[in-house]
């Protein structure tokens, strides 16, 4: 039954691409071409490989993640991320996030002759803008931003990359050591602090997720419920409604009829 909705919901979705490419075609030169689609964020490779999804996953709207790639439950994808799963696997595990503009991808062959995947434990945070190519990065480490990981490179448990470090084909980076420098190099442990924080950030990152999936799901008739609710509040002075003895419901801002009874 499942396999039916899906094969459906599918269809449905090509057919509104359809009737995109028509109006296009009608407009003419004047037409502006929308290229990314919200439904092509998880895209197939080769009409074999597809991304596998667990439960309360955020992946960003404009993200990519493109085919042999899993993700654990309580992960986030954010908005600019490629995962590029087409020669070989990516596996990110549970509560990692893969923050704003990262690139992950695989290798098929190197200058090693060694085809390699890719692995990001559980608990991990990768910081903006940097790369993971053919590499493991086991749970609880931090990649920080810009850095690049590459091929066969293993960032140890709960360890450090700084941001901005290159971290050589073959690295070990060992586990609870802060490594920096390019190409990095370990400058010293990771403190009692340091660990607690990259526990807690999984947290927070995961549960900031949750908060951008509601609002990226949300139907139009709520946004405009939003936007109406803003103007609301820019617009009307807070003494307003008390001035002229009314009350207001909390969500909608309508009028409140007599006699009604609002609860928090």
């Amino acid at each position: 039954m499942n396999g039916v909705v899906k094969s459906v919901g599918s269809l449905c979705r090509s057919l509104g691409r359809l009737v995109e490419d028509v109006g296009y075609g009608l407009q003419g030169r004047l037409a502006y071409k929308e290229t990314l689609h919200k439904s092509q964020t998880l895209s197939k490779y080769k009409d074999s490989l597809y991304p596998t999804v667990k439960d309360e996953v955020f992946v960003a709207p404009n993200a990519s993640v493109i085919g042999d790639v899993t993700i654990g439950k309580g992960s986030s994808v954010w908005y600019g991320c490629v995962i590029r799963g087409d020669v070989n696997s990516v596996t990110i595990g549970e509560m990692s996030n893969i923050q704003d503009n990262v690139m992950v991808h695989v290798a098929k062959h190197n200058a090693a002759g060694i085809p390699r995947k890719t692995v990001i434990g559980s608990g991990v945070t990768v910081g903006h803008g940097a790369t993971i190519h053919a590499a493991t990065v086991e749970d609880g480490s931090v990649v920080g931003m810009g850095a690049v990981i590459m091929d066969g490179a293993v960032v140890e448990k709960a360890a450090i990359v700084a941001a901005g470090s290159l971290v050589v084909p073959g690295t070990v980076v060992k586990s609870r050591e802060v490594w920096a420098g390019s190409p990095a190099a370990c400058v010293r442990k990771v403190s009692d602090d340091e660990a607690a924080a990259i526990e807690q950030a999984a947290v927070d990152y995961s549960n900031l997720g949750a908060v951008h999936a509601a609002e990226n799901c949300k139907t139009f008739g709520e946004i405009e419920l939003d936007r109406a609710r803003r103007w609301d509040r820019q617009t009307r002075d807070p003494d307003y409604d008390l001035q002229q003895g009314v009350e207001r419901e909390i969500e909608t801002r309508e009028l409140v009829p007599t006699g009604y009874v609002q609860t928090q």
